[in-house]
């Protein structure tokens, strides 16, 4: 529960081992007091008495320290709320109630007939903030911009940003630079959450992966998105992020209208970028993803091996292969609808193709069953080709501009979910598809980004933006509940579509499309960052990989690196020998044992995947796994051993791969032999507490 003092104007929120703290001062302004290690209550109203520091008129003293900055008034900083009604711009507000409910603290504002409720929740030491806002009067209210919260740090030298780049196939790239005076903006204009960042950052002064203090934050929103981090000309640090990625406005607020801004979380941790990490996992693995205490099945996708090219009959025999090497969930990926054979044509006919699906998706799902496995399928329900009988119906139910070329990219239009009808539409059609066929699983893709984001006929076009992904939240919590025994996986061209919000709403998600094992330590050392193992899912393909690079690479090599996240096999089983058949039934088995581990134990960064040896550990309970990768061994260059972490020094812990006893002391502070050498080799060590 919220601590308050007595005046009732102090704050403190506390989680195990960190605390929050705000104070609003006697003219209503809403200043940040402490964000960093546990404090008392007192603690916080001792901060809450020292006065502001003074400035000269070409600054302000609120710049810095406002908890929620709001355009107007004497601020100069990037404003968290920026409104325009009739009147003009800006929020000029007034304190109405504080009220605490369970674990939430609302603090209640009020500008004439806008109601401002900031809301805060500790779950664990990860902090939730979001905001509503109420029209009350009786004119609209246009929203440029509504932040979910700004984040204000302590007084440090020498900051330090963390944050995760990419594109497509080369997601998650993990980069640290030093923080310089003014703006970085990280974001998405695109729709959706995008390959080029994911909406997270962490800040420091001078962390190592185990020590060190780590202040991060991360987004819940899955549309276009901005973060902002800010270093303000006295130094000062604040970071400030929400829905949208510009100030041309959000949407407009009629009256007795409402909105909620996603959650923007927050984290301090003393323990590095490794105990921030594992901290993250938790919170997610608690509170964010769905049935996270239950095990991912281990997959089998059948796109890299059939592409278009599928029927059921050789679809059985995929799943037979599969099904001998131990997997089991058999997805059937694109090309089962309509007239699917190729990229341009069938996307929003979600009818199976009768001539490769005579009898619809039953037989071959009961088959799969009958095998032993699950069965899943692939979607892409937010698009629609040109050439399909969706399109030809409803030609206006895509995003479009009046009088302007409707663009294709890869040869699909996006449809605006922003409409009820074809909301409406879409639940006709899964709810029908996954109550036809005894489904487990859908892989919900997105293969585009919003490039025509207009709305004709609507009086405020703008909102699509938002709309489309509150649409998207609504259409996956209906399919949830009508079908609670299947599984959805988020997809955007791989890892396009990744972020808190979609992830509360989807049970694993597709980290990339790029499925070289090697390319993919980098990949998934970024995604550890924030988010855990259980969602990160991996496949093995053929090699050499000829959907990318063409590196040719060892099974064992591939197996390894993908048993570090959601195990999948994408290959052309059909093709594998049988030796190489009775491999991935031994590494599957292998996997299926340190699953657990993997999925839901405590991730430990032993060494980064910058080139020699690489490795990351897993804990749970009393035993560990090892997963290590050396990508080349130059000519007298010994491989290092691998110092462990999160063991018992005073423990001692049995190899299960050799018999050998260790001493955890020893592998903690003098390391492990991997027995690793020459080039792209792998291995897995298991360890048990004796």
């Amino acid at each position: 529960m919220p601590e308050i003092a007595e005046n009732g104007r102090t704050w403190l929120l506390s989680g195990p081992t960190s605390s929050y703290a705000l104070h609003l001062t006697a003219d209503d302004e809403l200043l940040h007091l402490h964000w960093g290690p546990r404090i008392a209550l007192v603690d916080a109203e001792a901060l809450a008495v020292r006065p502001l520091p003074d400035y000269w008129p070409f600054e302000s003293p609120l710049d810095g320290r406002e908890e929620y900055p709001v355009e107007g008034g004497a601020r100069f900083v990037r404003p968290a709320l920026s409104v325009r009604t009739s009147e003009g711009r800006g929020t000029e507000w007034s304190f109405e109630a504080h009220e605490t409910e369970d674990d939430e603290l609302r603090l209640r504002f009020r500008d004439g007939g806008l109601a401002i409720t900031l809301h805060y929740r500790m779950r664990g030491d990860v902090l939730e903030r979001w905001v509503t806002l109420d029209n009350d009067g009786p004119a609209a209210v246009e929203l440029l911009r509504a932040d979910s919260a700004t984040w204000t740090l302590p007084d440090r030298d020498g900051w330090r940003l963390s944050q995760l780049h990419g594109r497509w196939a080369a997601e998650s790239r993990l980069v640290r630079s030093s923080l310089t005076y003014g703006e970085k903006v990280i974001g998405s204009r695109r729709g959706h959450t995008g390959h080029q960042h994911l909406p997270w950052v962490a800040l420091d002064t001078d962390a190592t992966e185990e020590r060190g203090e780590v202040f991060g934050c991360a987004l819940g929103w899955s549309g276009s998105w901005r973060i902002a981090v800010a270093q303000l000309p006295d130094a000062r640090v604040q970071i400030t992020g929400g829905a949208g990625y510009d100030d041309s406005g959000l949407l407009r607020l009629a009256a007795g209208e409402s909105f909620t801004t996603p959650v923007f979380a927050g984290l301090w941790s003393d323990g590095g970028f490794g105990g921030a990490s594992r901290a993250w996992h938790a919170y997610q693995r608690a509170y964010v993803i769905p049935d996270a205490d239950q095990d991912r099945p281990v997959l089998f996708n059948s796109w890299e091996a059939t592409e278009f090219d599928i029927s059921e009959e050789q679809q059985g025999v995929l799943a037979r292969r599969a099904a001998a090497i131990g997997v089991e969930l058999f997805v059937v990926d694109d090309g089962w609808f309509g007239a699917r054979t190729s990229d341009r044509a069938g996307l929003g006919d979600w009818k199976p193709n009768p001539d490769r699906f005579p009898g619809g998706l039953k037989p071959l799902g009961d088959y799969v069953h009958a095998l032993g496995m699950k069965f899943g399928i692939w979607v892409e329900p937010e698009m629609v080709n040109a050439d399909s009988e969706l399109y030809r119906a409803h030609p206006d139910w895509v995003q479009h501009q009046t009088g302007r070329k409707r663009t294709e990219l890869r040869n699909q239009l996006v449809l605006n979910l922003a409409r009820e009808d074809v909301q409406e539409y879409l639940w006709g059609q899964l709810h029908e598809l996954l109550s036809s066929a005894p489904i487990d699983y859908v892989k919900w893709d997105f293969n585009r980004c919003f490039t025509d984001a207009g709305w004709p006929g609507e009086a405020d076009p703008q909102r699509l933006w938002v709309d489309h992904v509150h649409a998207l939240y609504r259409l996956l919590d209906r399919l949830r509940a009508a079908h609670p025994g299947v599984a959805f996986e988020s997809c955007s061209g791989g890892g396009g579509r990744i972020d808190l919000g979609v992830m509360s709403r989807t049970d694993q998600v597709w980290t990339s499309d790029n499925t070289d094992p090697l390319d993919r330590l980098a990949i998934q050392h970024g995604f550890s960052q924030i988010h855990p193992a259980r969602v990160m899912a991996a496949w093995v393909t053929d090699s050499p990989n000829t959907q990318l690079n063409g590196r040719a690479s060892s099974l064992r090599f591939r197996f390894v690196s993908a048993m570090a996240g959601v195990l999948g096999v994408g290959g052309d089983l059909a093709e594998w020998t049988e030796e190489e058949l009775a491999e991935a039934r031994d590494w599957v088995d292998r996997y299926k044992e340190i699953r657990p581990l993997v999925q839901r134990g405590d991730l430990y960064r032993l060494r980064p995947p910058e080139g020699g040896l690489s490795a990351v550990q897993y804990v749970l309970g009393g035993e560990a796994v090892v997963l290590a990768w050396l990508q080349a061994q130059h000519h007298g260059e010994p491989v290092p051993v691998l110092r462990l972490r999160g063991l018992d020094p005073t423990a001692a812990y049995e190899c299960l791969e050799t018999g050998e006893v260790h001493r955890g002391a020893v592998l903690l502070h003098h390391g492990l032999r991997t027995g690793l050498r020459g080039d792209l080799d792998a291995s897995v060590i298991r360890l048990r507490r004796i």
